[in-house]
């Protein structure tokens, strides 16, 4: 079984102040014309002392957005640039969205509180600020899922329906709106580097160094890496580690996020901002997510290199901070941890036994080819060969001498749960037509289930232990 989130007071600890003047500007949310609670993360509310809020307190700090306790007095919508689709978008931010409040979980981790659709920013190009309710339904399967699969995930803490109409070129308009808040570890993303380079602010693309070094703790660089003490390389080397078992995380779980741009990559190494995903129908190192992908840049199969292509664009960032080769030492690990965040992955979610880094990779080669063969996705080919078995030809040979492992879980011997687009429409329509929330509940339950039944995940890389 997979263990709860710890109950924890509320301690509040704005830790952004000390950048914030920066890197973000100080903004109102919209006033929306009515506020409806659609979704409570209840896991995650006990995690930072928020349990005890009535819906109508929640309503009031997560639809109106009063500020809680001790935390932000403003939300601040963040600065930053990026690479969309490799080119180079210096006209970005938070523009519709912003940081609400910070906090420590029982661990002591921060966590940060952010929003989806809750107004106009300085950064909103023209857009409305507002989100969707289908987009916000569509996030929480999302993280959910991701969540029960054992990726490094924000989390949907809440969603408030909003009462507005929205005119949307890809979805059936006028639609209803929400806002959204995230639970994360972290809301600084690769291009908030990149801004400050391109800004030639030094001083501060030191300060934002120093910043997640002190937040987001790792472990040192290996003790022959070049410039070990410098801390841009640090800080990339942890970065490396910690999207490189993000990447290996999207390739077990048969995921697809679909908008992998620099501006998307959190230096906490989770995963957010939840757009055109998809999880795999088969295994199609070609299948794409974003209809407007068409040059496959963003495919599952590229998703690794799309990532390691992100971690080189933060590098050329850091580089007005120190020399090259720290640099491109921090880069050229990413294989390394790449390879053995897969292996140890997927054998957690086999539910396998490691026999050691020859014997895994060899074992992927062969369920690689079986769901090619057999037209399969990760979610059937997981169930059927969960513990080792029913396995055939090449797959019983490399299977050969592997060890179950993990809990003997009564879902191993029914169906867990997918999550395939024609799903996620089929779920949409009873809120669409009869405002019917019961059939998306129900399956963030059977979700939550897969989780436990899948048990405790591989730990994120490129952190310290809490």
């Amino acid at each position: 079984m997979r263990a709860e989130p710890q109950p924890a007071p509320y301690r509040p600890d704005p830790q952004i102040d000390s950048v914030a003047p920066w890197l973000g500007d100080p903004v109102a949310a919209a006033d929306f014309p009515q506020t409806t609670l659609r979704f409570r993360n209840r896991r995650w509310d006990t995690a930072i002392g928020l349990a005890g809020l009535s819906d109508s307190a929640w309503l009031e700090h997560f639809g109106r957005f009063v500020p809680l306790a001790d935390n932000l007095p403003v939300p601040l919508a963040l600065r930053y640039h990026g690479h969309q689709f490799q080119v180079y978008n210096p006209d970005l931010g938070d523009g519709r969205g912003f940081l609400f409040a910070q906090l420590r979980d029982s661990a002591g981790r921060l966590l940060d509180l952010g929003t989806k659709g809750s107004g106009t920013t300085p950064w909103s190009r023209a857009g409305d600020g507002r989100l969707t309710l289908k987009g916000a339904v569509r996030e929480i399967l999302a993280t959910e899922m991701l969540e029960a699969l054992g990726a490094n995930t924000s989390k949907t803490f809440s969603v408030v329906e909003t009462g507005e109409e929205l005119w949307r070129g890809d979805e059936p308009s006028p639609t209803r709106s929400a806002v959204l808040v995230r639970l994360s570890h972290g809301h600084i993303r690769f291009g908030s580097f990149q801004r400050l380079a391109a800004l030639e602010e030094d001083d501060h693309l030191a300060a934002l160094v120093d910043y997640a070094l002190r937040l987001y703790p790792g472990p040192p660089p290996p003790d022959d890496a070049p410039g070990r003490d410098e801390p841009a390389a640090i800080l990339l080397h942890q970065a490396v580690a910690r999207m490189a078992d993000l990447a290996a995380s999207y390739m077990v779980a048969g995921f697809v996020h679909g908008v992998l741009n620099t501006d998307n990559m959190n230096i906490s190494g989770e995963s957010f901002d939840y757009g055109p995903w998809r999880w795999l129908p088969q295994w199609d190192a070609g299948f794409t997510a974003a209809y407007f992908d068409h040059a496959g840049l963003y495919a599952f199969g590229r998703q690794p290199h799309a990532i390691r292509w992100n971690l080189m664009q933060l590098a050329i960032a850091l580089r007005r901070l120190t020399d090259s080769a720290p640099l491109i030492a921090a880069l050229e690990s990413f294989p390394d941890h790449f390879n053995a965040a897969m292996a140890r992955r997927f054998c957690w979610r086999l539910g396998v036994a490691s026999r050691g880094a020859e014997a895994d990779f060899a074992l992927i080669a062969a369920a690689e080819r079986a769901m090619k063969a057999e037209a399969v996705g990760p979610d059937a080919f997981f169930f059927a060969h969960r513990g080792g078995r029913a396995a055939q030809g090449d797959l019983a040979a490399a299977l050969s001498g592997y060890e179950p492992a993990g809990d003997d879980h009564p879902l191993w011997s029914d169906a867990p749960p997918g999550l395939p687009i024609e799903e996620v429409e089929a779920l949409w329509q009873p809120i669409a037509e009869h405002d019917d929330w019961q059939p998306v509940h129900a399956k963030v339950a059977a979700i939550r289930t897969l989780g436990d039944a899948l048990g405790e995940p591989p730990v994120p890389a490129g952190h310290l232990p809490v």
